[in-house]
């Protein structure tokens, strides 16, 4: 059954969209990540984004049961329009200010995606984490440099090599996340925290956001060559023999067996 996305208006100029997918500890799948880059299309009248997960997490991750093996197969040299892309894209590029509110574990692609927005707001006993290393894959090159940027190199690597999930405080430090509360707080908080950003000058807050964007992008830049030859890393990845062993190891909640093919 797949998932879906929650939408209300919790206060004047503010759009809530909740992930809920129970049955998969919030995974992102197809709907879920087409309902909100449909959100995102139109935001008329809203002055502030919340992305926040039903129950008491945020997301599981992308859901493995969905890779393709072609996820990042070129089209023209660039990558696909797959709608994990598309989401995070629509995050980025709006205009309007973004919080994440997790309000609970935000693992792998459900990190990214709270990644991206703006602001991150956790409840206390949120656990955040990235499993690329224990599933066999190799991250694109445009998520790591995400994480890169907010939290730098030696955080980036701990979180990637060692795939062991941090605590909330721990986030903080990192600069992972901007606030913790209390989990029986979060979803006040975030409404506060939204109302106040929907209060300020729209044109200031989407020409900020576009410097903020482009700087982070130019110094982000990297020779086209090698960039296909990271897309081709990640790519290699989803056709080996250690993804299918990873994902069937999680599946059956084993330890996997490495073959390094």
């Amino acid at each position: 059954m797949a998932g879906d996305v929650i939408t209300d208006r919790p206060a004047d100029g503010v759009l809530r969209l909740a992930i809920s997918n129970p049955a998969k500890r919030n995974a992102l799948d197809v709907a879920i990540l087409d309902a909100i880059s449909a959100a995102l299309s139109s935001l008329d009248g809203v002055r502030c984004v919340i992305l926040t997960g039903c129950g008491e997490m945020f997301s599981s991750g992308y859901d493995i049961s969905e890779v393709p093996q072609d996820l990042f197969a070129k089209q023209d040299g660039k990558l696909p329009a797959h709608p994990y892309t598309e989401a995070l894209m629509a995050l980025e590029l709006t205009d309007v200010p973004t919080l994440a509110a997790l309000s609970g574990a935000t693992i792998g692609g459900g990190l990214e995606l709270a990644l991206t927005c703006d602001l991150r707001l956790a409840a206390g006993g949120t656990q955040l984490g990235m499993p690329p290393a224990r599933l066999g894959l190799v991250y694109s090159h445009t998520g790591l440099r995400r994480f890169l940027d907010a939290i730098g190199e030696p955080r980036t690597r701990e979180l990637f090599l060692l795939g062991r999930p941090i605590d909330a405080p721990t986030a903080l430090a990192w600069g992972l996340v901007n606030w913790i509360v209390p989990d029986e707080d979060l979803e006040q908080a975030a409404i506060g925290l939204a109302e106040q950003l929907a209060a300020n000058a729209p044109l200031a807050m989407a020409g900020n956001k576009r410097v903020l964007r482009e700087l982070l992008r130019s110094e982000a830049a990297i020779d086209p060559e090698l960039e296909q030859e990271l897309i081709a890393l990640s790519q290699a990845s989803l056709a080996s023999d250690d993804l299918r062993e990873g994902v069937m190891a999680f599946a059956e909640k084993r330890t996997p067996r490495w073959t390094g093919r």
